[in-house]
């Protein structure tokens, strides 16, 4: 059967390609693509079939006074705009001067505060009308990220008839702060989560300008891969969000509170549960600047901060001993009214169609630590022979392994069939998945299975040679698998379609997942890690967590 099914996929691999070499040889005559949107005319990129416009400024630049201040409408300009390079990174984790190129190499990329720049991606037909739409919010860790990455490259989408979106967000501490002098400032304004103003500005240019590329306004699909899937729950579940997409992907998001992370504004009258504001971070922060005070006064200082000073101050990760200073989501009370766990628990999400999961190694950013296996299940507390017997049955395995598999289950596996189960059942068309697969090139290097991010390459179809050599056919058909059912998601609200393995609906309870299986193959069955995720359901839900 998997020879079967490889054999169809590459088959159509290679119609695909041929259809698209002749589309691609008739475009290449066309003249650049122009399109008028409501800031001006923009002149963008033919190759390949595809139509691509990038550094398309969704926002004013937030520097000077607008550090800190919710994305203001960007400006208009008279002429025709180029529209052929990707605008700037925001700024993250750039220290010293910028690093010299390598000759014959592209130029390195330096991040800025001017960054609010957003790129398309569409096929290149310009007679294309009402596609569906997909928004790619990028992963790293609200530290970091790019939505110029070759990995991410909006074009296999754009092939099959997607308008592919990917949109920068500020990020660190320029993305998230909180600070007394700044709840004064402008009142009405929203505080805080600068990164997810920057997201839902990016949605709201969306639904004023796609329809000019080609696209639905009212087909939109968010995606996003871990701190992007982060960010995909907290639109689910914001009131700031609704109306802006219809449909929404979460690769490796988690879902649960431990993930998200988000912490109240007010330095006074602090939930005992979160005894640190983001407030008092703000405070802590300025403090390591030998800034003084809360007022206008020292929030003038804090902006009048170089970049890269942000950057050099206090890090954005609590160091050992001293007074926190990190940069998470803030519960704001506007954009952020509660976290995705609560929202989810009490019913608040909307009724969308959802697809979620996260890969079968996925132990990124999770915290669970244990100096013994003894250790390791006390921590369970009364569920710790539940523990023992769904990690360790018969006492052979090795701690680092226990440890590694329930980084996996409670930062990614759990949370994401937890988050299924709350929108299933609302009624929402769910399909949860499991990403085993691993690239021939890399089974030596990765032989605990589908890392964090792993799947991404093969969702846009950016495959590139691992350190054992070039993709294989097999990989290449995982990947247009793979691809298609994002494709036909964006398209339907269902992963299916003719050619691929049934990927049936998720059901609360019935404990099925779909898998890309290591072989290759790929099909729904019963979850083998069922009793892992029932006991860490448990110990998340008594509070045991907090515990690791």
């Amino acid at each position: 059967m998997r020879a079967h099914m490889n054999k169809r996929l590459l088959a159509s691999l290679a119609v695909f390609a041929m259809a698209m070499g002749v589309g691609a040889a008739a475009l290449s005559q066309s003249p650049p693509p122009i399109v008028k949107i409501a800031s001006g005319e923009l002149q963008g990129v033919l190759a390949d079939g595809v139509a691509s416009f990038k550094g398309i400024p969704f926002a004013a630049p937030p520097i000077g006074e607008l550090r800190w201040r919710p994305p203001q409408p960007a400006g208009k300009w008279t002429g025709v705009r180029q529209a052929s390079e990707f605008g700037a990174d925001c700024m993250q984790g750039r220290f010293g001067p910028p690093p010299a190129a390598v000759a014959g190499a592209p130029a390195p990329r330096v991040p800025s505060e001017d960054c609010l720049y957003l790129n398309v991606w569409r096929p290149a037909d310009p007679a294309a009308r009402n596609l569906p739409v997909m928004v790619w919010i990028y992963g790293g860790g609200f530290t970091g990220g790019s939505s110029a990455s070759p990995n991410t490259s909006g074009a296999g989408f754009a092939k099959d008839g997607v308008v592919l979106v990917a949109m920068n967000y500020r990020v660190g501490r320029f993305g998230f702060f909180a600070f007394p002098a700044l709840r004064s400032e402008h009142p009405d304004e929203t505080k805080g989560n600068y990164a997810y103003m920057d997201q839902i500005a990016a949605l709201q240019w969306v639904k004023r300008n796609i329809a000019g590329f080609g696209g639905n306004p009212d087909n939109v699909t968010i995606f996003g891969f871990s701190a992007g899937g982060v960010s995909v729950h907290s639109m689910l579940a914001s009131p700031m969000a609704r109306g802006l997409f219809q449909k929404a992907i979460v690769e490796s998001g988690g879902s649960r509170d431990s993930v998200l992370s988000a912490r109240p504004m007010r330095a006074d009258g602090v939930d005992p549960n979160y005894p640190v504001s983001a407030e008092t971070i703000g405070i802590n922060f300025a403090k390591s600047l030998g800034i003084d005070g809360t007022d206008q006064a020292a929030l003038a200082k804090l902006r009048g901060l170089s970049a890269d000073d942000v950057l050099r101050g206090a890090p954005t990760q609590p160091g050992a001993g001293g007074p926190p200073v990190e940069t998470t989501p803030i519960l704001d009370g506007k954009l952020i009214t509660e976290t995705a766990e609560t929202a989810y628990k009490a019913g608040h999400q909307p009724r969308v169609p959802l697809m979620l999961g996260s890969n079968s190694a996925d132990t990124a950013g999770s915290r669970v630590r244990a100096r013994s296996k003894e250790e390791f299940f006390a921590r369970y507390g009364q569920w710790s022979a539940d523990a023992k017997a769904a990690y360790d049955p018969d006492g052979t395995t090795d701690l680092a392994t226990l440890v590694s598999r329930a980084n996996d289950d409670f930062g990614q596996a759990e949370p994401a069939r937890f988050a299924a189960d709350a929108f299933a059942a609302k009624g929402s068309p769910v399909y949860l998945y499991r990403f085993s697969y691993v690239q021939t090139s890399m089974r030596e290097q990765l032989r605990a299975g589908a890392p964090h991010g792993g799947e991404i390459a093969y969702v846009f179809g950016t495959l590139s040679p691992g350190r054992g050599g070039a993709p294989t056919p097999e990989d290449l058909a995982v990947s247009r698998m793979a691809h298609s059912y994002w494709v036909n998601f964006a398209k339907n609200g269902d992963p299916n379609g003719a050619g691929l393995p049934t990927w049936p609906r998720h059901a609360a309870g019935k404990d099925q997942i779909f898998d890309f299986r290591p072989d290759g193959t790929a099909g729904a069955g019963p979850d083998p890690r069922k009793a892992r995720l029932d006991v860490t359901r448990k110990a998340t839900d008594s509070g045991k967590r907090a515990d690791f």
